[in-house]
C-alpha cells in the first residue's frame, strides 16, 4: 500500500479534497482507503450502545448486512490500522505529525505552509498558496496521478536503521529524490515476514533476534545445514 497525508488547517477543504481524490482514483481503477485523524479524544458516538459497551470491554465489533467496524477504547497507531483497509492507496486526512508519510498541502499563506510542512514532506500543494519549488497540479486528475507516481508509506518505526533519527528524515529524502523506500532498513532487511502477502516491517534489532532464534532452533534438527531458510505458516 502507498499513502498520502492531506494536511491543512480547519475549513481548508481537506475532506472535500479527499472525497474528490477518492472518486477520481476509484474511476482510475484504484482501490482507495481513507483514514481521518482528529484531535478529539473520543469519536462522535456519545450515548450509543457502542459507547456504553466500550466502557466495559476491550473492543467492540459492529456488523450489519452492508458494513462492519471495530472500535477500541484506547489508542491504536495509524501504521497498524492502514493494512486493515486492504487498499492500493490510503488517503489520510489530517495528522500532520505523521512524519512517515508524504503529504499534500492546503495552505493559505507562507506561514501556514511552514507550520504544515516543517520537515519538507510535501509532494504538492493544492491550496491557495504554493511554496516555491513545489508542484501545484491543475486538476484533481493530475494530483491523483502524481500521488500514484510518488506516494509511499514508511513503517513509522523510527528505528534509526537508515541512518536518520526517525522516519521523517528518510521520508524527506525520498520526497526530494535522493533516496527510495528501498533505503528503509525495516523493509529491506535480509529477514522478511509477510502476513497474507503483506510485508511486516521489522526493525533491525527485531530482525536479528528473530533470525538468530529461528536458526538456533533449526540447528537442533537432523538434516539442518546453513543456507537460505524458507518458512510458511497458515
Amino acid at each position: 500500500m502507498i499513502a498520502v497525508n492531506i494536511v491543512g488547517f480547519k475549513k481548508s477543504g481537506k475532506t472535500s479534497l479527499v472525497l474528490e481524490l477518492a472518486q477520481t482514483l476509484t474511476a482510475m481503477g484504484v482501490r482507495v482507503g481513507a483514514a481521518k485523524s482528529t484531535h478529539n479524544p473520543k469519536l462522535d458516538k456519545e450515548n450509543t450502545d457502542t459507547d456504553r459497551l466500550l466502557a466495559v470491554t476491550v473492543g467492540v465489533a459492529a456488523v450489519t448486512p452492508g458494513e462492519a467496524a471495530v472500535f477500541w477504547p484506547h489508542k491504536r497507531y495509524l501504521a497498524d490500522l492502514l493494512p486493515l483497509l486492504d487498499a492500493d492507496v490510503a488517503l489520510v486526512e489530517g495528522g500532520k505529525e505523521y512524519g512517515w508519510l508524504p503529504r499534500v498541502l492546503l495552505a493559505g499563506n507562507a506561514a501556514e505552509a511552514e507550520e504544515l510542512d516543517p520537515g519538507k514532506l510535501a509532494l504538492a500543494s493544492f491550496g491557495p498558496y504554493v511554496p516555491p519549488g513545489l508542484a501545484r497540479p491543475g486538476t484533481i486528475r493530475e494530483l491523483a496521478e502524481l500521488i500514484m507516481d510518488k506516494a509511499f508509506a514508511l513503517p513509522g518505526l523510527d528505528c534509526g536503521g537508515c541512518g536518520h533519527d526517525d522516519c521523517a528524515g528518510l521520508a524527506a529524502r525520498i520526497v526530494a529524490g535522493s533516496a527510495t523506500i528501498a533505503d528503509c532498513a525495516s523493509l529491506a532487511g535480509k529477514c522478511r515476514v509477510a502476513i497474507d502477502g503483506k510485508p511486516l516491517p521489522l526493525n533491525p534489532f527485531v530482525e536479528r533476534m528473530l533470525a538468530r532464534g529461528v536458526r538456533a532452533m533449526l540447528a537442533e534438527l537432523k538434516g539442518y545445514a546453513p543456507g537460505v531458510i524458507e518458512m510458511k505458516m497458515e
